[in-house]
């Protein structure tokens, strides 16, 4: 108990608090209208060694083959064919902002029957569709799985994911988005994680950076810039000049813990009034040895079992009753606690009854 104290208020006498790192006013925010559009698309994958749909658990996948094949001239109405390897598949591909007809973006090619592998396959071309139903590019090529599968009478072994796989570059766009830069007056800068002192300080950090007042801040997660109090040739001019600027975040103070793995991720904010806390684990153990007594040979008597048991009490290694001043950080807390050898997963319930006591000053988020 006397070292655990000793231990305590060495780790707990000096905080060390550094400042916030300068980030770029680009990672901490989103342009408003520059933004990537979503593509989906449903295709098929021909070439595989075997490891296709059975046709007759995904009846589509013969459905689609034989719409492919008629509209390359070859009726197959009415014919039987099962072939092992054709699966059908859904592409998925992320349209970047800006992106130009002919451009060449990646996909991802994701099996959705019973295919067993899409390793060496190739994806038949596929349109994909935006949200509002049009095409905008169309996707073809040798399908890169990172999976591998190998199997025999009674056993099988998979690594990794054989289902999946990319296509770099394996889309072409076809359309583009209809979007001016050019003409907007004014752009909206959305803070990707919304705080009000943040938002101060980008608009304090261009406002000082033009030596004019171009930034406003609407609310905590909105900045609004005005293009043309800037003087610039276009709103591509202003977003180039502003996009470095660097920023000290601010964040809310926060505790994250992952109860699966025991990992636990804080912030340098994150403050514990001052709380009492014990933590151990008590074992009672208790074992039945009877002892069997007899009478000696050819002497009166019977055979006689005498109970003998054996309790124990065993105290596992553990924080006894210890005292943490108020204003320690959290990263403090749990600096002395690794040094005391306590696990993860009792460190993990020692926050949550240190947050159910009132005394931690923080979001706990437990996944």
């Amino acid at each position: 108990m006397r070292q655990l104290l000793a231990a305590l208020a060495v780790l707990l006498a000096v905080t060390a608090m550094a400042g916030a790192t300068p980030v770029r006013l680009k990672d901490l925010v989103e342009f408003d209208g520059v933004r990537p559009n979503e593509l989906l698309g449903y295709g098929l994958v021909v070439g595989l060694d075997g490891t296709g749909d059975g046709l007759r658990n995904s009846p589509f996948t013969e459905e689609m083959m034989a719409n492919v094949l008629e509209r390359l001239g070859v009726n197959v109405t009415g014919e039987q064919f099962r072939p092992r390897n054709v699966a059908a598949v859904l592409v998925t591909a992320s349209l970047p902002p800006f992106a130009r007809a002919g451009s060449a973006i990646d996909v991802t090619v994701s099996a959705i029957g019973d295919a067993t592998s899409l390793r060496g396959g190739t994806l038949v071309m596929t349109p994909l569709n935006a949200a509002d139903g049009d095409i905008y590019a169309v996707a073809q090529g040798s399908i890169i799985a990172g999976g591998i599968v190998a199997e025999g009478e009674a056993a099988r072994v998979t690594r990794g994911v054989p289902t999946s796989g990319i296509i770099p570059a394996g889309a072409t766009v076809e359309r583009e988005v209809a979007f001016a830069l050019s003409d907007l007056t004014h752009i909206r800068l959305a803070l990707r994680t919304p705080d009000f002192t943040t938002a101060a300080r980008i608009e304090a950090a261009v406002n000082q950076t033009f030596e004019r007042r171009a930034a406003l801040m609407l609310d905590a997660g909105t900045v609004d810039l005005d293009i043309s109090a800037l003087g610039l040739r276009s709103p591509a001019h202003a977003l180039s000049r502003i996009e470095n600027i660097l920023i000290e975040p601010e964040t809310r103070a926060r505790v994250v813990v992952d109860q699966r793995s025991g990992t636990i991720v804080m912030g340098e904010d994150v403050r514990i009034s001052r709380v009492a806390v014990s933590q151990g684990n008590l074992t009672l153990t208790v074992e039945e040895a009877p002892l069997v007594v007899q009478p000696n040979p050819f002497a009166e008597g019977e055979t006689v079992v005498v109970p003998r048991s054996q309790a124990a009490i065993r105290t596992e290694p553990g924080i006894g009753m210890a005292e943490v001043p108020g204003g320690t950080s959290l990263s403090e807390i749990v600096a002395g606690l690794n040094a005391l050898g306590v696990a993860p997963n009792d460190m993990i319930d020692i926050l949550k009854s240190i947050r159910a006591a009132g005394a931690l000053h923080a979001e706990f988020i437990v996944r």
